[in-house]
């Protein structure tokens, strides 16, 4: 997941704007740094704040991973004690078979939930569409219509860039192509 990880996240940093409303229906005007030290480390994938002040954790899978409840209550809790109030989470899933994390951790006292979002329910049409690069790149993940011409529309969009953008912007296509076995398109 690292490589995912880290591509992603730059991608959702550099203005994705489209991407992160239809994850969660507001803006992020910021992004900060989260560490969570502790003697475990826990690292969050990505923390925003809305202009409201509402905290949002978005954490990137792309796995199906059963510890993946318990780390999203670690994380909520870590937050919490990082800034003294609770995020709203998202877990969003890249992967490429179908998501079957909760999207909730029960107990006899306690309830911590979270929505789970698979990529590919999202319409990747407004994130090619957008005028954003890092939307375009993170759309190729979401639901397509048709594979080779969003592929298309994307590398024509990053071909538009200066050279160490557009560079980097294809790098990041190749990546997450991986995840949909859309290399050789």
């Amino acid at each position: 997941m690292s490589t995912y990880d880290t591509t992603l996240k730059q991608l959702f940093r550099s203005n994705a704007a489209a991407a992160v409303r239809a994850l969660t229906g507001t803006t992020i005007v910021r992004w900060p740094d989260v560490e969570l030290p502790r003697v475990q480390n826990p690292r969050i994938d990505l923390l925003g704040e809305t202009a409201g002040g509402e905290l949002i954790h978005i954490e990137l899978q792309s796995t199906n991973d059963p510890e993946m409840p318990l780390r999203m209550c670690e994380y909520c809790l870590a937050i919490y004690r990082k800034f003294g109030r609770f995020p709203r989470q998202i877990l969003v899933y890249v992967g490429s078979g179908p998501l079957t994390m909760p999207a909730e951790l029960r107990g006899p006292s306690q309830l911590v939930q979270w929505h789970a979002v698979d990529i590919r329910d999202l319409d990747a049409e407004p994130l090619i569409g957008s005028g954003e690069v890092s939307d375009n790149v993170i759309g190729i993940l979401a639901r397509l219509r048709d594979e080779r011409e969003a592929v298309r529309r994307v590398i024509e969009r990053c071909a538009g860039l200066p050279k160490g953008k557009r560079d980097e912007a294809i790098e990041q296509l190749i990546v997450l192509s991986g995840l949909r076995r859309l290399e050789d398109v």
